[in-house]
């Protein structure tokens, strides 16, 4: 003879059982995902003005070349009219996908990817003629490309 489990009615007064929580690995727990929801907002908006500032500093190295110090001898001599017309390219385009990325288009946080990756090889190359800024717009597209990456979007049913 077999034994049968009894099995129990929970009682009104039992509270219910606590969601189950997703295995480890198998996705973010909502503190990550508040994090990267954040940081993608984030990364919009210095992409955004990154791209402004860009455009700025592009501006003023085509205006006035003697507002930026010549740098001697540098393996990666371009002129600065060049710069200014790579900047202020680079950030026109930038600051178009910040704008989209805050409106959430999937191509602007690829597209955003590749600008930052850009703006971080043309602020190394820039080094010389602005040594502390392109350290921080290093650091600023370090970011946004690590926010753009870890961001996945909730599926919308």
């Amino acid at each position: 003879m077999t034994q049968q489990p009894h099995t129990t009615q929970p009682s009104a007064s039992t509270p219910p059982a606590p969601a189950p929580t997703p295995a480890p690995g198998l996705g973010p727990t909502p503190t990550e995902a508040a994090w990267a929801t954040g940081g993608v907002v984030f990364a919009g908006v210095l992409l955004m003005m990154n791209g402004i500032l860009a455009i700025f500093q592009g501006i003023s190295l085509l205006a006035k070349d003697d507002v930026w110090t010549r740098v001697g001898d540098y393996v990666y001599k371009i002129n600065l009219t060049g710069w200014g017309v790579i900047l202020l390219c680079l950030g026109a385009v930038a600051a178009v996908t910040g704008a989209f990325v805050l409106r959430g288009a999937a191509w602007a946080r690829m597209t955003g990817i590749f600008l930052a990756s850009l703006s971080m090889i043309a602020q190394f190359l820039f080094l010389p003629y602005a040594p502390f800024w392109s350290l921080i717009m290093v650091g600023l597209d370090f970011f946004v490309i690590w926010a753009l990456a870890v961001y996945k979007p909730e599926k919308r049913v």
